[in-house]
């Protein structure tokens, strides 16, 4: 049987900063990845202050889907944009964008792309979209709602990514203290809710990509800024006290058989 891993996000960049250790993993040991994109990205910002320029911001749409290029070829995986447009951050969100767009219009897309690729594995965000960009939210809701509509059968196991959670910050914060090196994650954690949002329930150990996911990021040199604090931290000390990626199974299709405990394998019941 061919395994088959969907993740679905709203911008390019998305899939390099959410999971993306897991995407690499998966690929290299030949399971069949592909990524869905949903937007183009083209109302975003230039984030990286060296590439703050007029020639960049004008060219922004194809640079990113170079960028998206660039990042799938270094994580092993496969790539599709389903056409929406950018909704941007200014509300209300531009007529005919992605979040605006009805639901069911916005969702046919990718249930095509299912019903084509037929995954066992779909992975997208929470009901919060991760942090509250119109196109977030509407990803989680066209994934839940293809998720529900692909009565066939495929896909079995609906994912909710919980990494750069709380806890994640926290214990790379105190992992780097602990070693006798500035952390640069004490104002990020001040930001942050006080408690998680989602229950984790499974846990791939994936820190032999944690360099690819690094250099994934990097490929998105518009939306990366290398002074950013998650650059800052030590990759040794990351492998050492993190050395997964957290997930919360939100949603069964069928039969699946949901052992106790943590998972450590999305395709977990379904081998």
């Amino acid at each position: 049987m061919t395994l088959r891993l969907l993740a679905v996000h709203a911008h390019p960049d998305d899939e390099s900063s959410k999971g993306a250790a897991t995407l690499a993993r998966y690929a290299a040991e030949g399971v069949d990845v592909l990524v869905a994109t949903c937007t183009g990205g083209e109302r975003g910002d230039v984030l990286n202050p060296t590439l703050d320029r007029e020639d960049i911001r004008r060219d922004l749409p194809a640079i990113r889907r170079r960028e998206m290029a660039d990042a799938a070829r270094i994580l092993g995986i496969r790539q599709t944009f389903l056409g929406h447009a950018d909704s941007g951050m200014d509300e209300p969100s531009p007529a005919g964008s992605f979040a605006r767009i009805p639901l069911a219009e916005a969702t046919k897309p990718l249930l095509e792309l299912m019903w084509e690729f037929r995954p066992q594995v779909v992975v997208t965000y929470d009901e919060t979209g991760g942090y509250p960009h119109p196109d977030h939210i509407r990803t989680h809701e066209v994934t839940t709602a293809a998720f529900e509509e692909s009565d066939d059968g495929t896909p079995r196991k609906l994912y909710y990514l919980a990494t750069l959670s709380r806890s994640w910050f926290e214990a790379m914060h105190e992992a780097t203290l602990a070693a006798g090196e500035e952390s640069l994650m004490g104002p990020v954690l001040e930001e942050l809710p006080p408690t998680d949002v989602l229950t984790v329930t499974t846990r791939i150990r994936c820190e032999e990509y944690f360099a690819t996911r690094d250099a994934a990021l990097r490929a998105h040199a518009t939306q990366m800024d290398p002074g950013h604090p998650f650059f800052a931290h030590s990759r040794e000390i990351e492998r050492k006290a993190w050395p997964w990626e957290d997930y919360h199974l939100a949603r069964t299709n069928g039969p699946v058989e949901i052992g106790p405990g943590v998972e450590d394998d999305l395709f977990a019941g379904l081998r």
